[in-house]
């Protein structure tokens, strides 16, 4: 999804695998290369009855350090992709790192701010594992 203000979004679905009833949340997550998982806001995580698994210490865009809760499991869902992680509880929004782009294998097209499959793999994540 493109935004006019220079950044990258993506439409997702997040959900909770523990709880077969829940229905899932479908956010707009900014998109964040230089980030490494996905942090997501406390009333996220109260909807989606995540448990925390642990205190993380994260440190944020400014250099600024915070100790947050890190909860899961989460199951992140893009187009025909999915994955499972933990999350870290901050900010306002949902942001999307690395670490779950790579697993599902997703590519950034700076100049067009948009998420995708990769072309490469258009049907099945690929991942290299040596």
């Amino acid at each position: 999804m493109e935004d006019v203000t220079g950044l990258t979004y993506a439409d997702i679905e997040l959900s909770n695998p523990k709880i077969a009833g829940l229905k899932p949340l479908s956010v707009r997550a900014l998109v964040d290369t230089g980030a490494m998982t996905i942090c997501i806001p406390e009333h996220i995580a109260v909807q989606l009855q995540l448990q925390e698994i642990e205190k993380r210490e994260v440190t944020i865009a400014d250099e600024r350090s915070h100790v947050v809760a890190y909860v899961g499991p989460v199951q992140i869902r893009f187009e025909n992709r999915t994955c499972f992680t933990g999350a870290s509880v901050i900010g306002e929004s949902v942001l999307m790192g690395a670490v779950p782009m790579e697993d599902m294998d997703l590519v950034v097209s700076p100049s067009g701010q948009t998420v995708t499959v990769n072309p490469k793999n258009p049907n099945i994540p690929s991942a290299v594992v040596k």
